[in-house]
């Protein structure tokens, strides 16, 4: 069996004999009808897009709701479409991750081409970017494919680079890309088209909004183009940039389910990593639920995503949707595990959720620190959510998530998943009372010296952060091995006070002698890092 067209076509009973849904339409038209007259086209090719957003028009494809599917970019090179696209006629294969042992299969059709953001690929873009029938340019590229200034305020290289190359020069981020594809659409007669992130960052379309108004704004200061296209890109009924929150987790593509498909009798299902150190495959591994809402602003129109299980609304809503799930219900219960489970030797998610103490963590900082300041979304009740995510979804063991993983680019997280809420309870009348914030914010100080709870050394997971933070916390300092000194105090004190790397000022909040103090905790011998968790719980 083949994962192609001809494959699913020729073979269909023997897939549908195995368990498989095949995409029930006609393949071939869809990608005819998306080639002269493109709807949709989406940034970043990875696990999420193939695993739920591809998914989601396969469904709108398969109920007549939509005639053309989706165009896959990948923003820098073309090795992923060479191995995950190309040789399988853009097809993937979804593997729905059930509690019980139990899988989900199905074929996802709905990607009409794939292509990547350089030579001729871009050139493709351009000019799907210049039809008046694109309705919306779409976005997972991670927080940090937003994002415009480093830590101290100054521009990114690469950011920095577009700026001066101008729009038609060689461009290296996503962002001038992107900004490249607008002046397009705006030359071509300033059509409309709404650009959604997708991505798990709080109020994610005005980070994309910041970012390509601050290379459309270089553009103008260094004379490439006009100001009007900075009007066109700043009215909403000409871009716009709506808000969103999903929620599903695709962890990289597990060895084994692609062993376990090639003993069904399907091909060439080995997992592969890029040059760049993607992990990806032909197929996607993924637990079963899953949550998308998207403020209901698209100026050339939209995909009916209602009716595939969108939420569609306002921006309000998704801010508070965003906030339940981002801030306090899901993703600091995910980072708290990836710290300590870095730091305690685990290699799963789900194992953590055995042990009592990391259970006990993520519990209480859903629970206790995190839902006193969650607003009810009205569309997802939190106490609801939350109970999915601590009973059913961490500890799913059939979805092989690592905190490896999970603690990839910590450093464009943190702000987001802890300075919100840290905001949130000082606005009440301070964050004193709070206990496993400071604690994780701490762990995480400590995972950064690069030593496991044994003193043994531990490989990182990649963060662009990591080699600045290091100039600070060193691993010297494990069992007072090297002095630590009233000036590393006072080091120290200076990145939590860095309100762009915790979202907020933790000096000013309070909480910088509490962290400060849970440091030297962990730091203290072999095993203090277990030791000061238990210290922590008993409060």
């Amino acid at each position: 069996m083949k994962l192609t067209l001809m494959g699913i076509t020729d073979n269909r009973q023997e897939w549908l004999d195995k368990g498989f849904i095949l995409p029930g339409y006609d393949i071939e038209a869809m990608k005819l009808e998306t080639a002269a007259a493109p709807e949709w086209i989406h940034f970043g090719a990875g696990n999420i897009f193939r695993g739920y957003i591809a998914c989601l028009a396969d469904d709108l494809l398969g109920k007549g709701l939509m005639k053309s599917g989706i165009i896959a970019v990948d923003v820098f090179n073309t090795e992923p479409i060479e191995k995950i696209f190309d040789p399988f006629d853009d097809l993937a294969l979804l593997v729905g991750l059930k509690a019980d042992g139990g899988r989900y299969l199905r074929v996802i059709g709905s990607v009409a081409e794939a292509c990547a953001a350089v030579g001729e690929g871009f050139e493709r873009l351009k000019s799907a970017a210049r039809c008046n029938s694109l309705k919306m340019i779409s976005f997972t590229i991670t927080e940090k494919g937003y994002a415009v200034t480093d830590l101290n305020g100054d521009m990114l290289p690469a950011v920095a680079a577009d700026i001066s190359a101008g729009p038609r020069g060689e461009l290296s981020s996503a962002l001038g890309k992107v900004c490249a594809l607008l002046l397009e659409r705006f030359t071509a007669g300033a059509m409309p088209v709404a650009l959604v992130s997708m991505d798990n960052c709080s109020q994610n379309g005005d980070k994309l909004c910041q970012g390509i108004r601050t290379v459309a704004q270089g553009w103008v200061k260094n004379g490439f183009i006009g100001g009007e296209f900075l009007s066109y890109i700043n009215d909403p009924e000409g871009v716009s940039f709506p808000w969103s929150m999903i929620d599903k987790i695709t962890p990289r593509p597990d060895p084994a389910i692609g062993k376990e498909l090639e003993a069904m009798g399907i091909e060439d299902m080995e997992p592969v990593i890029t040059k760049r150190g993607t992990f990806l495959a032909p197929f996607v591994n993924a637990e079963l639920p899953q949550y998308l809402v998207i403020e209901d602003s698209f100026p050339n129109g939209r995909p009916p995503l209602d009716e595939a299980g969108v939420y569609l609304t306002d921006r309000e809503t998704v801010g508070k949707t965003e906030k339940m799930k981002v801030m306090t219900c899901l993703n600091p219960l995910h980072t708290a595990l990836a710290v300590f489970g870095c730091l305690l030797g685990y290699k799963k998610i789900s194992d953590e959720m055995n042990d009592p103490d990391l259970k006990e963590l993520v519990y209480r900082l859903g629970c206790k620190e995190g839902l006193p300041v969650v607003v009810d979304p009205g569309i997802i009740r939190p106490e609801d959510f939350l109970k999915e995510v601590l009973t059913e979804r961490l500890p799913n063991a059939a979805l092989p998530d690592t905190p490896q993983r999970i603690a990839c680019d910590t450093s464009q997280k943190i702000p987001i998943r802890f300075g919100g809420t840290v905001k949130a309870y000082a606005a009440k009348g301070g964050a004193g009372s709070l206990e496993l914030i400071p604690l994780v914010i701490a762990a995480w100080l400590r995972y950064l010296m690069a030593l496991d709870d044994e003193g043994k050394a531990m490989e990182l997971s990649p963060d662009p952060m990591i080699p600045q933070l290091q100039k600070t916390i060193r691993s010297g300092w494990f069992k007072g091995s090297e002095p630590y000194t009233d000036s590393d105090r006072e080091a120290l004190l200076a990145v939590l006070s860095n309100s762009e790397l915790f979202g907020t000022d933790l000096v000013s909040a309070g909480l910088s002698e509490k962290i400060l103090s849970y440091f030297e905790k962990l730091t203290a011998s072999e095993g203090a890092v277990r030791n000061t968790l238990k210290e922590a719980l008993l409060k």
